[in-house]
């Protein structure tokens, strides 16, 4: 089982940046992947980007695409969601998730807020 535990939200005002982090522990797979999920209150949580941990394949919601980065770093066992040009409706709890490929998302982080204000 593969522990994730995210950092990084907060408090920014629209059209700046933030950088959240996923740290892994436990045992990991070389073929896996881990993405990154958001849930706006009253909203359902929606899907925002992912990469493949060896290669680093990324695929994107159209909702952030050309805003938002994902990358690895297998050293530190660590993903990364690079955020700029934030809006108020990138306003949600993140949380990133782990799986095996073809397999669904089976590891769970406990979730970071990132308000942006006008």
């Amino acid at each position: 089982q593969v522990q994730l535990v995210e950092s990084g939200g907060g408090l920014v005002q629209a059209g700046g940046s933030l950088r959240l982090s996923c740290a892994a522990s436990g045992r990991t797979f070389r073929s896996y992947i881990v993405g990154w999920f958001r849930q706006a209150p009253g909203k359902e949580r929606e899907f925002v980007a992912a990469i493949r941990w060896s290669e680093g394949n990324a695929v994107y919601a159209d909702s952030v695409k050309g805003r938002f980065t994902i990358s690895s770093d297998n050293g530190k066992n660590t993903v990364y969601l690079q955020m700029n040009s934030l809006k108020p409706e990138d306003t949600a709890v993140y949380y990133c998730a782990g799986g095996a490929v073809g397999n669904a998302y089976d590891s769970w982080g406990q979730g970071t807020q990132v308000t942006v204000s006008l």
